[in-house]
C-alpha cells in the first residue's frame, strides 16, 4: 500500500532523526505485532473492517480544511498511511515508514475525535492514531519536546520539572495575591479530611500562577472546605497519555489518586484543563484496570456551574461583551459538558456570542492531544493548519474568547496572533474573579471605609 505523502516543509527533530537510524526490521515487526496482538483486541479490527473509505471524515478535520483540502491531511488518509500498512504487512514496515507514521500521528492529528462525529459508522479514527503513537513510543520514536515532558513526569511527577520548594513558594505567593481581594483567604495545604482536593497542571505554578490566586479567592467566597497537596501528586496533567507511554501515564495517575486518598478528601476538583481530566477520569484508571476512579472527579466547568446555580457564588456585575468560548475536546465532545459551559458563560457575561459550530461539533484548538508539546519545531505547521478556527472566532466579533483548558488557551493564543484576530484569550476563572460578588465581611478594610 503506497503512502499518500503531500509535500511538507522539512522539520528537524533530533529525537526522530537520530532514533530512526537505530531501528531494525526485527525490532519494528516485534513491537508492531506485540501492540496489535496484545493491546487492541476486537476494537481495532472492528474499526478497520467497518471503515468503507468514504472520506466523509475529511470535512470534519481542521487540518484538511485549513490546508486547502489537501487529501493527505484527511483523517482516513492518516489511517491509510499509518496503521493499515502495519496490519496488512504484519509489522514488516521500514524505519522510514515508522518515522513518517510518527510525524502523522503526533504532529498532524490532535486525536480530538471530531472526525468520528461525522463518520456514518462511528469509526474512532483517533483511537487508531493513538495505537500508532503507542507503537512509536515503544520504538522510542517520539518528538523530542514531547518526550522531554514525559521524562519530566517520570523524574518529578510533574510535566514542568517544578521542584518541591518552587511549588510551595508559588502557593504561598498566590495565597498572598488572593488576600489582596479577600484578606482572610487561605490556600490550605495537607488538610486531611477536607471536602475537596484541588489539583492543577504543571504550567500553572510555572507560567500561570494567577490561576492559583483566583481559586483561593473563589473557594473562600464560596465557603468551601478544601486543600492542596504539598508534595508530588498535585499535577494532574499527563503527557505520557498522549506520547503512548502508558506505563508512565499509570504512575502519574496512580500517585494523583493515592494523594487524594491519603488526604481523605471526598472529591477532586480539577482546574481548567481538558486532557488532564481525561487522563484522571478515563485513560489512567482504564490502563490500571480500575472500573472507575476511587474518588469522584469534577472538572472546573461543572464545579463553577454548581457554584453559580447553588448561589454560593453570586454575580455583582456581568462582564461586557461580546465574549465567545472555545469547547475543549476532552470535556465537551468526549464528556458532554457543553451545556454547563454555556450556563456559566451566560451567568457571567452580559453579551455571550456562541461560535457557529458549537458543543461537540466545535473545532479543536490544534494544540491538544499532545501536539503543542511537540514543541517549536512543529509550531508553524500546527498553527497555520487551523486557519478555519481563526475564521470561526473572527466571525463572532467577540473581543475575548474563554478557553477553559490550558492547551486550548495556548493554542488559541497562537492562532489569534498568527491570523491577527483582534481578541484576548482568558480562562473562565479570570472572568469570575472580575464579576463575582465579594460579601462585605470578606472585603479589605480600606474598601469598607471607602464605601462608608
Amino acid at each position: 500500500m503506497k503512502p499518500t505523502i503531500a509535500k511538507r516543509e522539512p522539520v528537524e527533530d533530533a529525537a526522530l532523526d537520530n532514533q530512526v537510524a537505530k531501528l531494525t526490521p526485527e525490532q519494528i515487526e516485534r513491537v508492531v505485532n506485540g501492540v496489535l496482538d496484545n493491546e487492541t483486541a476486537g476494537r481495532m479490527w472492528t474499526y478497520v473492517n467497518t471503515c468503507i473509505h468514504c472520506g466523509l471524515c475529511a470535512e470534519a478535520c481542521q487540518w484538511y480544511l485549513s490546508n486547502d483540502k489537501d487529501v493527505s491531511y484527511a483523517p482516513v488518509t492518516k489511517v491509510k498511511d499509518t496503521i493499515w500498512p502495519m496490519l496488512e504487512k504484519k509489522g514488516k514496515v521500514s524505519p522510514e515508514f515508522i518515522k513518517r507514521a510518527a510525524v502523522i500521528a503526533y504532529t498532524e492529528c490532535n486525536v480530538c475525535r471530531r472526525c468520528g462525529m461525522y463518520c456514518p459508522f462511528g469509526v474512532d479514527i483517533a483511537y487508531m492514531l493513538l495505537i500508532v503513537r503507542r507503537i512509536c513510543a515503544k520504538l522510542e520514536m517520539v518528538p523530542l519536546y514531547l518526550q522531554d515532558t514525559v521524562h519530566s513526569h517520570a523524574a518529578t511527577m510533574n510535566q514542568m520539572w517544578v521542584k518541591p520548594d518552587e511549588w510551595i513558594d508559588t502557593l504561598q505567593w498566590q495565597e498572598e495575591e488572593g488576600q489582596g481581594y479577600v484578606p482572610s483567604a487561605r490556600l490550605p495545604l495537607e488538610k486531611e479530611g477536607a471536602e475537596i482536593m484541588y489539583s492543577v497542571i504543571g504550567p500553572e505554578p510555572k507560567f500561570l500562577a494567577q490561576l492559583l490566586g483566583n481559586i483561593t479567592v473563589i473557594m473562600k467566597v464560596a465557603g468551601l472546605d478544601w486543600t492542596m497537596p504539598a508534595f508530588a501528586g498535585w499535577d494532574n496533567s499527563n503527557m505520557p497519555m498522549f506520547s503512548g507511554d502508558f506505563e508512565i501515564m499509570a504512575r502519574v495517575e496512580r500517585l494523583h489518586h493515592e494523594t487524594a486518598q491519603r488526604l481523605k478528601v471526598k472529591k477532586i476538583v480539577m482546574g481548567e484543563c481538558g486532557h488532564a481530566f481525561r487522563g484522571a477520569e478515563y485513560d489512567g484508571p482504564t490502563w490500571m484496570g480500575w472500573l472507575r476512579p476511587p474518588i469522584p472527579i469534577v472538572h472546573a466547568i461543572a464545579f463553577y456551574e454548581d457554584l453559580l446555580r447553588s448561589g454560593r457564588i453570586k454575580i455583582a456585575k456581568k462582564i461586557e461583551g461580546p465574549i465567545t468560548v472555545q469547547d475543549p475536546c476532552n470535556v465537551i465532545r468526549n464528556r458532554g459538558l457543553g451545556d454547563k459551559l454555556r450556563y456559566i458563560m451566560r451567568a457571567v457575561c452580559a453579551d455571550f456570542v456562541d461560535v457557529k459550530d458549537t458543543h461537540r461539533y466545535n473545532y479543536c484548538c490544534n494544540a491538544g492531544g499532545g501536539v503543542i508539546n511537540c514543541g517549536p519545531p512543529w509550531k508553524k505547521k500546527r498553527v497555520v493548519s487551523n486557519k478555519v478556527k481563526a475564521e470561526q472566532l473572527r466571525e463572532t466579533g467577540a473581543h475575548t474568547v474563554i478557553t477553559p483548558c490550558h492547551n486550548c488557551h495556548s493554542g488559541i493564543e497562537d492562532i489569534v496572533q498568527t491570523f491577527k484576530v483582534d481578541m484576548h484569550v482568558k480562562f473562565f476563572s479570570d472572568l469570575l474573579i472580575e464579576a463575582m460578588e465579594i460579601p462585605e465581611h470578606l472585603k479589605p478594610k480600606e474598601e469598607e471605609e471607602e464605601a462608608e
